[in-house]
């Protein structure tokens, strides 16, 4: 029996664990990435592991979310950030060379290999045919102190290409039809593997605006085969050497298959407020407009801005329209500022944002009271644009740029014939905006700058022996980490300040939560389904343990939050019977006797007694041995400092 792709690279890379399905596995991590929203905790956690130089191939912090600095928090978060990849042997990516995955895609992204980033669309780079994974802040400082990640062995999903797009039909509309058919929950525990003769027609950027948004089906990861398409853009990237061919073989057995003809798709829209709300543009219908928004590392490519340059050439945006471009990276801009591109855009109207996340996480750009505003991003939950209530529709660029001059969401198969969009045989190579580590020897004369801003990280402790504590919240399903810790202009500045930071926790649905949380010491929050989707933000675990939550009682999680949860110590439970949901209420007193006993003895069936009720309630509590022991030491840097130890 042969083996999938994602079986070949996992299999490469395991130090823990056996290939069982549904079993937890380590795997050694080649490459890691942080962005500034997650870094400088990242980095805090680093620090406090003691090792001093990163044991990876190659590690890359970014600067590309808070670039808008409207106080000194930002600024000194970048010098922090800076000055900690000098000393420790990390790649420092200054603000305006670009967005992450744009940037990792381009300039350091190597088939074959493994990538951990403290981002959750990591997964951009299976692109390139990496196993590029999501992760919590924590996670990603372990791995480049030389630890391993730990994933649950995946089930692995074939998603058969064939055909060809139809012209003016894009890659946005391919991932949009996958989330159509699996929702947002549909890839939990799974990776999306691409495959089929459809592969060959696509573009690497194409492939990576695919993976990037498998990211919102709660998916591990999504990976495309590495064959001549991946060859070609290398070489075009000045980096033919890293290249080597991978495929899945013929033979390989596959958990779950879904057929998709790409010349039977159509321009697709999600619509508000969830990626898999999706609709064709003719379902939707004649719809206003007040906003387009194009870029984000969803699709922000060379290949994208010039599509978008070429449908707004020699027109005018309407004048009810604001239309906002960012260019994935340094590179990026470059080029369609020396092959006139950019100026086409600029004379159609259009106002052009640095090379950042800029809208995408809600830096700017916020939309009109009840606007809507087409985004080329990777999600439209209801207030992450800014705007309470914004109307969010999730498009390709083609249908953003042609909507931009109607005014009106409109098919871009009105614009006709579609000329010949590829790739440059040779990209614009300038990396002088990368700085260099030190050298080992030079490491301990640097120093690490840190402003009045940077708060270590917040108080851990082992699991109690008992838990008897109220609920301060509950809430429903699909609870996603902008509900738990929203992000934003005004509160993204506070990530490196977790007491400052958590008085925005749950204020997107329970403006009293974090005072009420904070005055009760401990409490629990209980949860419906799918709870924690989204961005892979560890302060929406960091934030609840710094305002006493000891434990969250949910439907089902999804994975990297659940994840979070564990790395900060916070014990994560689910129903046994999804009804006894509605039997726990908001200020109720819940107890778990002698809860660090059953975990230490491997019971994964805990009794949880609502003593308001005097209902008992049957509760799982699924750990592995070494999920297990981070619960018991209080969180993942203390056991990390016990494994250190010893």
């Amino acid at each position: 029996m042969g083996l999938t792709l994602t079986e070949k690279i996992l299999k490469a890379h395991l130090v823990d664990g056996e290939f069982v399905k549904g079993q937890e596995i380590g795997i050694r991590i080649d490459q890691t990435l942080t962005q500034d929203a997650t870094g400088t905790m990242a980095y805090l956690e680093y620090e406090a592991m003691g090792v001093p130089r990163v044991r990876t191939e190659k590690s890359v912090a970014y600067i590309d979310h808070n670039t808008l600095q409207s106080g000194f928090e930002n600024a000194d978060d970048h010098r922090f950030i800076g000055s900690v990849c000098k000393k420790h042997g990390i790649y420092f990516s200054r603000p305006g060379n670009g967005i992450c995955h744009q940037v990792h895609l381009e300039r350091f992204g190597i088939p074959g290999k493994t990538l951990i980033g403290s981002d959750s669309h990591t997964p951009t780079g299976g692109g390139i045919g990496m196993i590029a994974i999501g992760a919590g802040g924590l996670d990603v400082a372990v791995a480049m102190g030389g630890g391993a990640y730990y994933i649950t062995y995946p089930k692995i999903v074939k998603v058969n290409l064939t055909g060809k797009l139809s012209p003016w039909v894009s890659a946005k509309d391919v991932i949009l039809e996958v989330l159509r058919r699996m929702s947002v929950k549909g890839g939990v525990g799974k990776v999306i593997e691409y495959c089929g003769e459809g592969v060959k027609t696509l573009t690497v950027p194409e492939r990576a605006t695919i993976t990037n948004m498998g990211a919102e089906l709660g998916a591990t990861t999504s990976i495309f085969p590495s064959d001549e398409t991946t060859l070609a853009f290398l070489k075009a990237q000045d980096r033919a050497d890293v290249w080597s061919e991978l495929k899945a073989d013929d033979d390989a057995v596959y958990d779950e298959q879904i057929d998709i003809d790409l010349s039977q798709l159509v321009p697709l829209a999600a619509c508000p407020h969830s990626p898999d709300n999706v609709k064709s543009v003719n379902e939707i219908g004649k719809l206003k407009i007040d906003q387009v928004c194009i870029g984000s590392c969803t699709n922000s490519s060379y290949v994208d801005m010039m599509k978008v340059a070429h449908i707004l050439k020699g027109k005018t945006v309407d004048p009810s329209v604001s239309l906002a471009i960012a260019p994935g990276s340094k590179q990026v801009l470059n080029m369609i500022a020396e092959n006139g591109a950019l100026a086409d855009m600029i004379a159609a109207g259009a106002r052009i944002l640095e090379s950042a996340c800029g809208p995408c996480i809600g830096m700017g750009q916020s939309p009109n009271s009840k606007g809507v505003s087409l985004r080329t991003f990777n999600r439209n939950f209801e207030g992450r644009s800014g705007t309470k209530d914004g109307q969010i529709y999730l498009v390709s660029p083609e249908m953003a740029a042609v909507s931009a001059l109607t005014g009106y969401l409109t098919d871009p198969r009105t614009l006709g014939d579609m000329p010949e969009f590829k790739l440059p045989e040779h990209f614009k190579i300038n990396d002088n905006m990368v700085v260099p580590p030190a050298d080992e020897a030079d490491m301990d004369s640097v120093e690490v700058l840190r402003g009045p801003n940077i708060k270590p990280f917040p108080q851990t402790s082992p699991l109690d022996d008992s838990i008897d504590c109220q609920v301060s919240l509950k809430v429903g399903d699909n609870i996603t980490t902008d509900h738990i810790m929203p992000a934003g202009a005004k509160i993204l500045p506070l990530r490196s300040n977790i007491p400052a930071i958590s008085q925005h926790c749950f204020t997107v649905c329970d403006e009293d939560f974090p005072r009420r949380a904070k005055n009760m010491g401990k409490s629990i929050i209980v949860g419906g389904s799918n709870y924690g989707q989204g961005s892979s933000r560890e302060h929406a675990a960091l934030a609840p343990l710094y305002l006493g939550i000891k434990a969250v009682l949910v439907k089902s999680f999804a994975r990297i939050h659940r994840a979070n949860l564990i790395n900060a110590g916070i014990l994560p439970l689910t129903f046994v019977n999804e009804a006894d949901y509605d039997k726990i209420n908001q200020g109720d007193e819940i107890v778990l006797a002698d809860v660090r006993a059953d975990v230490e003895a491997d019971m994964s069936k805990l009794i949880v007694v609502n003593k308001t009720t005097g209902v008992e309630i049957p509760v799982l509590c699924e750990l592995t041995g070494r999920t297990k022991d981070i619960i018991l030491a209080g969180g993942l840097l203390d056991y990390t400092r016990e494994q250190l130890s010893k």
